[in-house]
């Protein structure tokens, strides 16, 4: 324990393992108590009251991590929901998974990159009335909790939640990411103006003529039942083609990730989907899907037809200009489009937030693996930012996932 001890204090700077975190420490200091369950049942109680109602992550949603358990199996001792109380009142909880990697056993988020960020739930004016030392004891104070853990690896927290400046920069050391893309509108009118230009307006429209001289377009909203289930069917075959097309692994390609995608959808998940569907004489060519938590609009998964034919008129972004048109008119006032820049994002969102990898080792073990993964993520972000070495990295990418037996098909 003492090693462990060690590393926490460089990881985190003021920790002192010869202070009791639920002890006053300081003069005046707050007080705080931390407490792991192990079932999700436990915590659900302080998890609905820190939920409320700005969620900056289906992550933070109770149903969702639930099904996540139910469909992956996950034991229970490998559930982690890490409750501090400050002052007797919960102020943060972080539901996590341990996993083991190559022999490293890491705490993680439940969804991992299923979804576009992530961060603990948190009693956000209490975190932030601390000062930076006391939130670093309130980190300090979990990680000394964790037991039968190597590291904790909190991927893609924003570093500012609802105008809060960096309320985890205390947590261990961070590396800069990805950047999250937002839109946020009052109206559909707001958007519109905003985002775009007369020449943005005239290909818009282009497109639409071609896919409207294909036949009648609509667009529909499906909520949980039994059409979201058949809708997911054409989504995830589209998916696939289009996987398979730019030569990477299908992330959807799992029974168990399968099933947990398919049990959002029931009646009664508690999880609110909204499943946007773009269809062209009845079928579907284009599909987005969707969790809506409070006033704010998630997209997890898009989809569109691969089919030549149909190419011309986009229909993903046929399906997104329609679904922009219609989400801000109806109480949506923050549209969440996840990491990374693709033109859609570029077109539409407003708002962008900066995410960072979280790392506390809690042994020399954690200390190993944070540091070897913290270089492979800097180096994969020095090749994204390089045009030369990205193209190469897909060249190899292809070529690596290129089966022999695809290639004895051909």
């Amino acid at each position: 324990m003492a090693q462990s001890n060690s590393l926490l204090k460089q990881a985190i700077p003021e920790f002192d393992e010869h202070k009791d975190v639920a002890a006053t420490g300081r003069s005046g200091s707050p007080a705080f108590k931390v407490t792991v369950f192990h079932d999700i049942d436990s915590a659900g109680p302080i998890w609905r009251t820190l939920q409320g109602d700005n969620a900056v992550s289906p992550g933070q949603n109770y149903h969702f991590i639930r099904l996540w358990i139910d469909a992956f199996k996950i034991a229970r001792e490998d559930q982690y929901f890490v409750v501090a109380a400050l002052d007797g009142a919960p102020v943060a909880l972080l539901p996590l998974w341990r996993r083991s990697f190559g022999g490293i056993r890491a705490l993680t988020w439940f969804p991992g990159a299923h979804v576009g960020c992530n961060a603990p739930l948190v009693d956000l004016p209490r975190l932030m009335a601390l000062t930076p030392h006391d939130r670093r004891r309130l980190w300090s104070g979990i990680a000394a909790e964790l037991t039968q853990v190597d590291a904790v690896y909190l991927r893609a927290v924003p570093d500012r939640i609802d105008g809060a400046i960096e309320p985890f920069a205390e947590f261990g050391v961070f590396e800069p990411v990805e950047t999250l893309f937002r839109s946020e509108f009052s109206s559909w009118e707001e958007a519109n103006v905003t985002q775009r230009s007369k020449s943005r307006r005239k290909h818009d429209r282009q497109q639409g003529d071609r896919l409207d001289a294909l036949g009648t377009v609509g667009l529909e909203e499906v909520g949980n039942g039994t059409v979201a289930e058949q809708v997911l069917d054409v989504m995830f075959q589209q998916r696939a083609v289009r996987f398979k097309a730019m030569g990477v692994p299908d992330p959807f390609d799992c029974p168990l990730t399968r099933a947990f995608y398919d049990s959002t959808v029931q009646i009664g998940s508690g999880v609110p989907v909204r499943l946007h569907v773009l269809r062209l004489e009845g079928e579907i060519v284009a599909v987005r899907y969707s969790i809506a938590l409070g006033d704010r609009l998630f997209c997890l998964i898009s989809s569109m037809s691969e089919d030549p034919a149909i190419q011309g008129g986009s229909p993903g972004k046929q399906c997104l200009l329609r679904v922009m048109q219609t989400v801000f008119d109806t109480g949506v006032r923050a549209f969440d489009m996840g990491a990374g820049l693709t033109d859609e994002k570029r077109h539409w969102c407003n708002t962008q937030i900066a995410l960072r990898q979280h790392y506390l080792p809690l042994n020399w073990r954690g200390r190993m693996a944070c540091g070897a993964y913290r270089q492979w993520q800097r180096s994969r972000s020095a090749i994204k930012s390089n045009a030369r070495l990205l193209a190469l990295a897909k060249n190899l990418r292809g070529l690596a996932n290129r089966s022999p037996k695809a290639e004895a098909s051909e």
